[in-house]
């Protein structure tokens, strides 16, 4: 069952179950004043919603910042003081080799798609 919440400035946030599912709406996430525009929005989702069940799903995304990296660490944490979870999904190959570089991929949950990664809540 899928219940939409529809889009905010530049995300997509559906409800599939009880999983926030984001969907970013840039293809390039490299403008310091988007990024945060759409740090804000997650941050604000997650106060939102204590224990948060949250999927990013970045099909979309063809480039992104390394400050973006920086963002989802710290979104990463927040979702996890409040007994939260978070799983990445759909990235593509030369994003997730940053993700591979910094060593991301240990900290993250990152799924190879979104069915998968909405079974990782389970």
């Amino acid at each position: 069952m899928t219940e939409t919440s529809g889009s905010q400035g530049r995300l997509s946030v559906d409800r599939k179950g009880g999983v926030h599912v984001v969907h970013f709406l840039d293809r390039k996430i490299l403008d310091e004043s988007n990024i945060v525009e759409i740090a804000n929005q997650l941050f604000d989702l997650v106060d939102a919603t204590k224990g948060i069940q949250l999927c990013l799903n970045f099909g979309n995304v063809q480039y992104l910042s390394s400050t973006v990296l920086g963002k989802l660490i710290t979104l990463n944490t927040r979702v996890n003081e409040d007994n939260g979870k978070l799983v990445l999904c759909a990235i593509r190959p030369q994003i997730l080799e940053v993700f591979k570089i910094t060593k991301l991929t240990k900290l993250f949950d990152i799924t190879d798609d979104e069915t998968t990664a909405l079974s990782h809540f389970n």
